[in-house]
């Protein structure tokens, strides 16, 4: 599985950007995923997630999820971020940051 995960907006506009591929997890880290987004019910959620009340420096995530040759995507606003996708972006956010420190460090 390969999820590509981008998160822009926010009060300074910054946009991260991170792909995420299971074979190169470790084998705890791949599993978790897989949980994430199995919970999340990912490729059942509509490709755009939008909140009645459009509010600025809100974050935008989009992700887009290649498993066994099904793709989907899906962007979501900070704003209507269902409850059970909410794991999955927090777990990709942090994960994304420890990527980018070791990269720093190389």
């Amino acid at each position: 599985m390969q999820i590509s995960f981008e998160r822009t907006g926010g009060f300074a506009g910054i946009t991260k950007k991170t792909t995420i591929d299971t074979d190169t997890l470790s084998p705890n880290e791949a599993s978790t995923l897989a949980q994430l987004v199995e919970v999340a019910d990912l490729f059942r959620l509509p490709e755009h997630i939008t909140s009645p009340n459009q509010e600025s420096d809100r974050f935008q995530y989009k992700l887009i999820v290649e498993d066994n040759g099904k793709q989907h995507t899906v962007t979501v606003s900070e704003a209507s971020l269902p409850e059970t996708l909410k794991p999955l972006v927090e777990w990709l956010q942090t994960l994304g940051t420890k990527k980018v420190k070791n990269k720093k460090k190389k």
